[in-house]
């Protein structure tokens, strides 16, 4: 077993993201994404075949939706995105750092 640090080795993300998946499985995959002043393009959407849960260890981020509010979160929020909403990035702090899990 290696013990490694969720905080280590974040990368350079400069004006976009950064990904590092730190397990996966056949049922479940989870990364850590390190977002600097990021925002997804305009006319872009994630649309994905997996339920998402999300929380934000740093930092702070704007998610948007297609079909219901912006959703504001800050240090120690979490949300579950269902598979299929269609969602964005409306912006984050300067050093944002998630954790994403993936649900197959």
């Amino acid at each position: 077993m290696d013990v490694k640090n969720l905080f280590a080795n974040l990368g350079a993300a400069q004006g976009g993201e950064a990904f590092l998946t730190m397990f996966e499985n056949a049922n479940a995959k989870i990364e850590r994404i390190f977002s600097h002043a990021h925002a997804s393009p305009a006319d872009f959407w994630y649309d994905q075949e997996e339920d998402e849960w999300v929380v934000v260890l740093r930092g702070a981020a704007i998610l948007e939706f297609t079909d219901r509010d912006p959703v504001e979160l800050i240090e120690g929020d979490y949300l579950t995105i269902p598979r299929h909403v269609k969602h964005r990035v409306a912006r984050t702090s300067e050093a944002t750092i998630w954790l994403a899990v993936h649900i197959r």
